[in-house]
């Protein structure tokens, strides 16, 4: 192994040179959500002028995304594997392409050369002293692409929590800038009644000893706040934020009874303040994995009373979920939903929960219709869906016909629509 001071020596340059290794036509793959290289993002966008046809994939972006603004189609083309709300605009409007696959199957993309990486940029936290730097808050996607790339270059920032399972050492690191800076933070959400009686209704579903998988969100949130009479609750999830911090802190949260991994908070990527940050900063209980890990649902159902904790714009009364699309436009992306439906699927005692406000639009639309809109994808299957919950009450689908399954998901759509629902469902002959 080589003197990893020397490497790292040899290695360091300004983001500018850095980035004059990008040329046209290469495919950048971006360091996921707040994981995401500011310094070198920018210093991507500033070559603008000098670049064609460059490819950016990227998941959740948490920045400003400035490739994707209008005036940029000729040196960017945004490659969106989630939609995010700064990436949104350029996907509906064909600036950009939203390239459907669930989160586990990623990395195969990128390993089999379906999208072979031609340049990583990512940020990791300063090498240790056998000169291997942490992922720290995104391993997911970014960790295979790292290993698959032609160059990798790093934003190495002191700031950067450092976090057990995924790293990577300077040998395999191609160009280093070092920029200290604030990492992003995800604000939490506002948590209002409703998402309180939705996070009571799924809250009542969780067993003692159960292992969670919690999306991102209000409700996600609001089901935490229920959960603090619980006992020796367990973390194996796509991502966590600081909600799991809390009950971690108040003894809730132990892993002790986790059937895989005791002891250890899983997760691929962290979303939060600097508040989780601190708490996962050289903490020997939270381990991160790359998302082919973490999100295998074979791997998930090797949990016993696996509890997955994710939400959706639209149930159908057949129970098809769509957890992805306004109409026609992409708003999101498939994510881990359908990895974590299936893993606990698979495991003893577990259950899969879609949790949503039973309204859209102020009360306006009902969530639960009685056929997916028109021109919508369908993210989850009717043959995957467990359980459905509103703030009205709790749907168990599973081993229902389509008549039962219609009837107990009228009884939890908003009372103003429930008439209306029951004379579709007669009209589609589902009653």
């Amino acid at each position: 192994m080589s003197d990893w001071r020397n490497a790292h020596r040899d290695k360091l340059v300004s983001a500018e040179q850095a980035l004059k290794n990008v040329k046209s036509g290469n495919r950048v793959v971006i360091g996921h959500a707040c994981g995401e290289p500011p310094t070198l993002v920018e210093a991507l966008v500033a070559r603008a002028p000098e670049l064609r046809d460059v490819e950016i994939v990227h998941m959740v972006a948490m920045g400003p995304a400035k490739y994707a603004q209008p005036g940029m189609e000729n040196s960017f083309r945004h490659n969106a594997l989630f939609v995010g709300a700064t990436t949104r605009k350029a996907v509906e409007e064909k600036r950009g392409d939203y390239t459907p696959c669930f989160f586990s199957e990623i990395p195969r993309l990128f390993k089999n050369k379906i999208l072979p990486v031609d340049v990583v940029l990512m940020q990791v936290a300063p090498p240790d002293e056998q000169g291997y730097c942490s992922y720290g808050v995104s391993a997911d996607y970014t960790m295979p692409a790292a290993e698959c790339a032609r160059l990798v270059i790093v934003q190495m920032n002191a700031q950067m929590p450092r976090t057990t399972g995924a790293r990577i050492h300077l040998d395999a690191i191609h160009l280093i800038v070092e920029k200290d800076e604030p990492l992003i933070e995800l604000k939490p959400p506002q948590i209002g009644d409703v998402e309180c009686k939705i996070g009571e209704n799924v809250a009542s579903l969780i067993p003692d000893g159960a292992t969670l998988q919690l999306g991102i969100g209000a409700i996600p949130d609001a089901v935490l706040l229920f959960l603090k009479e619980k006992k020796d609750l367990g973390i194996h999830s796509e991502m966590f934020s600081d909600g799991v911090v809390v009950l971690a802190e108040a003894g809730v949260i132990t892993n002790r009874k986790k059937t895989l991994h005791p002891g250890k908070f899983m997760a691929t990527f962290l979303m939060g303040t600097r508040k989780l940050y601190d708490f996962v900063d050289n903490n020997p209980d939270v381990e991160l994995r790359s998302v082919d890990y973490i999100n295998d649902p074979y791997v998930i159902g090797q949990h016993d009373n696996m509890i997955s904790i994710n939400s959706a714009l639209q149930v159908d009364l057949m129970g098809q979920v769509n957890a992805e699309m306004i109409g026609s436009t992409q708003f999101s992306g498939i994510g881990g939903q359908v990895d974590f439906v299936r893993g606990a699927s698979r495991s003893a005692g577990g259950k899969s929960i879609i949790a949503i406000p039973s309204t859209a639009a102020k009360g306006k639309i009902s969530r639960i219709a009685c056929e997916i809109d028109r021109g919508a994808a369908i993210s989850t299957s009717r043959n995957d869906v467990h359980y459905v919950v509103t703030e009205y009450g709790t749907a168990d689908l599973r081993g229902k016909s389509l008549r039962q399954r219609a009837e107990a998901l009228i009884a939890i759509a908003h009372p103003d629509f429930r008439e209306s629902l029951l004379a579709q469902a007669k009209e589609a002959k589902l009653l």
